[in-house]
């Protein structure tokens, strides 16, 4: 660590930066999980009353994939903005974007109560969410990622990772307090929206943490040395196209396989399985608190043997996890549940997620990485996280409620996303710990 970076004065402003990009994570999922989890157990009922049952919950996953569509337009946006007057900003409207609308979409009417117009209003407080969103995750992980010390990004990008299993705990945490201590359909019928609302406390305390963090350090250095781009997402776009497709190809087994494990099973159990939902709901929150632990573990490991090497090992696990996954699933008991869910987010997602951060960071310069993440992470999660419920629960109904489809997906994209991840060259990707070479980062600066 740089000397300048080791003084106190440092120690707290990273630990202040990378304390308010973890609050603005937790928001982020603890809006997408909260929204899943409701969609897979009471929107079909809620906004599509007149579906069946699966079909219903189809439509309610199709308004969650609408969030997932918004968020590539809302990194070019952002990113744009971010690499040109700076993070800090940007966060600051990001995470009130996010919040003011999951806030919202607890004061929604049912469809009994307004038709038609309540889907389509839901349908439109997730496209505003969407946006903010797709700007919110760039920007927090590169504050923490430029704050850091090169030899230990991996472990603070990490930290922020926290956020993910975070933003689950706490949603399916109250979901699953509300749904087992109050009287039966309450949850259905009314408490439902109890967790959206409570969400605007989360939110003001991330807020008034962004206020009172500086702007990123490589940065500020970056407009003091009059290096800003015009139109970020061209340099991005037509210079960097093999970064940008590698880079979306391996997110996609990390976002999708992450709301496989939990969106899609959970409608398994109490879709397919006609199984109470309580014990499964317990099962996703001891996995995520087991990867809130793992996740530093695995970005320390990152910064120790190469990025790329940590990304495609959990690749490769979730790859070999997926039919012992489905078969522990399938037995309908909680310690199998619990084992499943645990090492399908506390090992193989955890492998991934804790090398991400500072994998694909710095991948891109200074004066376009704010625009070349956004992009390449929402595009990459919008083709996984946001497609693999509607594509899972697809998979279920036509395999007749049986996962065997699931299996072909899961493999799937997990192979693609570590073959993609494995072809990052290592001009772009150095060993451990991972660095760009000056050819492709030229504005790369230590801490000061």
């Amino acid at each position: 660590m740089p000397e300048s970076a080791s003084t106190p004065a440092a120690r707290a402003s990273l630990r202040k930066v990378v304390t308010a990009s973890a609050l603005g994570t937790t928001v982020e999922y603890y809006d997408f999980t909260l929204y899943a989890t409701t969609a897979a157990l009471v929107f079909d009922k809620v906004f599509f009353p007149d579906a069946s049952p699966l079909v219903g919950t189809l439509a309610a996953f199709a308004t969650y994939f609408v969030g997932y569509l918004a968020r590539p337009l809302g990194g070019i946006i952002f990113g744009h903005y971010g690499d040109r007057i700076g993070r800090k900003n940007v966060l600051i409207t990001t995470m009130l974007m996010m919040g003011i609308g999951t806030f919202a979409i607890g004061l929604l009417p049912s469809y009994d109560s307004i038709g038609i117009a309540a889907p389509i209003l839901l349908v439109l407080i997730r496209l505003i969410q969407g946006l903010g969103m797709g700007g919110e995750y760039g920007g927090g992980v590169l504050m923490a990622l430029e704050y850091s010390p090169p030899k230990r990004q991996g472990f603070f990008t990490s930290l922020v990772h926290i956020g993910t299993p975070a933003g689950v705990l706490i949603p399916v945490g109250l979901v699953t307090i509300l749904d087992s201590t109050l009287p039966d359909g309450s949850y259905d019928s009314w408490a439902w929206r109890l967790p959206f609302l409570v969400s605007i406390l989360l939110v003001g305390v991330g807020v008034w943490m962004r206020l009172h963090v500086t702007e990123s350090p490589e940065f500020v250095k970056m407009r003091e040395d009059r290096e800003v781009q015009s139109l970020p997402v061209r340099e991005v776009i037509t210079r960097r196209t093999r970064i940008v497709v590698l880079s979306v190809l391996a997110k996609i087994a990390e976002s999708g396989l992450f709301n496989i494990y939990y969106v899609v099973a959970i409608t398994y159990v109490t879709a397919e399985l006609d199984l109470p939902k309580g014990p499964v709901l317990l099962a996703v929150l001891i996995a995520c608190a087991v990867e809130c632990c793992t996740l530093p573990f695995f970005g320390a490991l990152s910064d120790r043997i190469g990025r790329r090497k940590v990304y495609v090992a959990g690749a490769v696990f979730q790859a070999v996890l997926a039919l012992p996954f489905f078969l522990l699933i399938e037995t309908g008991q909680f310690w199998a549940y619990t084992v499943g869910m645990t090492l399908g987010l506390g090992v193989g997602h955890a492998a991934m997620y804790g090398a991400q951060g500072a994998l694909f960071s710095n991948l891109y310069p200074v004066n376009v990485r704010y625009t070349g993440l956004s992009v390449t992470q929402q595009i990459g999660a919008t083709l996984g996280g946001g497609l693999s419920p509607l594509i899972g629960t697809a998979l279920l109904s036509a395999g007749g409620g049986h996962w065997s489809w699931l299996i072909v997906y899961c493999v799937g994209a997990a192979v693609l996303s570590g073959l993609a991840a494995s072809r990052l060259r290592q001009g772009e990707v150095d060993a451990a710990p991972d660095t760009v070479t000056a050819e492709h980062c030229p504005e790369r600066t230590q801490v000061s």
